[in-house]
């Protein structure tokens, strides 16, 4: 690990700080934890001592513009959210965000202090801000894909485990984070321990991160640039900005890619839903009344199901209605699910309040805000209903193939 300079100075004593130089361009690399005082002081501090053309942050647009507009959940449309099935992406932000909030309301920072303290000076001096990082929808997809199924029940282990764990983290244990990235903490030993996984969320983005300024360097317009990363992608960086002789762009572009998912796992759904359908039909040879009870159970087990996860997310009552009769319907409105339908009518019947999207962030950092907050119930079920309707539908199909082979 790349040691700390000037460590005369108290704030950036012990600081991980690293300075290279690329296409006549020095980068100044300082390494942070996202939730630290310390770190907010060291940016400020680099930003006071020396002068910078850009101010280079470990943020995505997406991220970037939700510091400068605090204000942007506003903006959330739920019904194109709902429409797009964009549900799970948002309530992965979430949770990342409700990870970052539950370190930081033990010390009074907010998350992202320093990188919004970087935005902030570098406004200041009149300088330009780089946005590096790779969006993170587009790692999580990439993180997902790249792994079998074992190391995805981790990602939605960790994600989960970020909402719901509500152990006390010392202020040691916070600059502790300086080993690591938020991404690779809040999925812990998984992450560490799967090697695809920790690609995705660390390997890539420090090519991906590198590359960025690399471009951006080649405009020409700075020659001395403060790059604030969380300190888990220094060493990694560093490395890169010595090596990596890829042309930026096309490697760019490579990373954003979200690799093709194996066709297996839809083959194998579509062959179990035929296999259904193909009992249910048999079953009417047997006679009318064989047949109805097949078509009466996967009424009941799909509808029940799917209306137990509604439920489960305290959803009005006519969602949970939509969701008992969206279920069943499944082979008369393929690519429309039960989800959908439930969650857009919950969204409709409980429109969100602007106190819904001010209270948001908080509210979900604390598992019980999901049941609360109008936004966060109506993604809540959106995710139970869709369970419940995979959990109908295989207990469906076993209770109806086991009847036509009676002991």
């Amino acid at each position: 690990m790349p040691l700390a300079e000037n460590a005369s100075s108290d704030v950036l004593a012990g600081q991980p700080l690293a300075r290279i130089r690329r296409d006549d361009i020095e980068f100044v690399l300082l390494g942070t934890a996202h939730v630290s005082r310390v770190s907010t002081d060291a940016v400020r501090a680099m930003l006071d001592r020396e002068s910078f053309d850009a101010v280079a942050v470990e943020l995505c647009e997406t991220r970037y513009q939700s510091i400068r507009d605090p204000e942007a959940f506003r903006k959330l449309d739920l019904f194109q959210i709902i429409r797009q099935r964009k549900v799970g992406l948002v309530a992965a932000n979430l949770a990342l965000s409700a990870f970052q909030r539950r370190l930081a309301e033990q010390f009074g920072i907010e998350p992202g202090a320093e990188m919004k303290a970087a935005i902030d000076g570098a406004d200041a001096r009149g300088l330009p801000v780089w946005r590096i990082d790779r969006e993170i929808g587009i790692t999580l997809k990439r993180a997902y894909h790249s792994v079998g199924f074992v190391d995805r029940l981790s990602i939605v282990g960790g994600l989960g485990a970020g909402l719901f764990t509500r152990e006390e983290v010392g202020e040691d244990d916070i600059e502790k984070l300086k080993q690591g990235d938020l991404l690779g903490s809040m999925f812990s030993e998984f992450a560490r321990e799967s090697p695809p996984l920790y690609d995705a969320l660390i390997g890539e983005r420090d090519r991906y991160m590198t590359a960025r300024l690399r471009e951006l360097g080649a405009e020409g317009r700075a020659h001395r640039v403060l790059v604030v990363i969380g300190a888990g992608h220094l060493a990694g960086m560093q490395r890169e900005l010595a090596a990596q002789d890829e042309t930026p762009r096309p490697l760019i572009d490579k990373l954003v890619q979200t690799p093709p998912s194996s066709p297996w796992p839809k083959w194998i759904a579509a062959g179990v839903f035929v296999l259904i359908t193909a009992a249910i039909a048999f079953t009417f040879t047997r006679g009318v009344r064989a047949g109805t009870d097949a078509l009466l159970a996967w009424t009941l087990f799909t509808g029940g199901f799917a209306a137990l996860g509604a439920i489960a997310a305290a959803a009005h009552p006519l969602s949970v209605i939509a969701a008992f009769i969206a279920a069943p319907l499944k082979p008369f409105r393929p690519g429309i699910p039960a989800s959908a339908i439930s969650a857009g009518v919950e969204a409709w019947l409980r429109h969100p309040r602007v106190a819904d999207f001010d209270s948001l962030r908080d509210d979900v950092a604390h598992w019980r805000g999901w049941w609360k907050n109008r936004i966060a119930r109506t993604l809540l079920n959106f995710m139970f209903v869709t369970f419940g309707t995979l959990i109908g539908e295989y207990t469906a199909g076993f209770h109806i193939i086991k009847n036509l082979f009676p002991p």
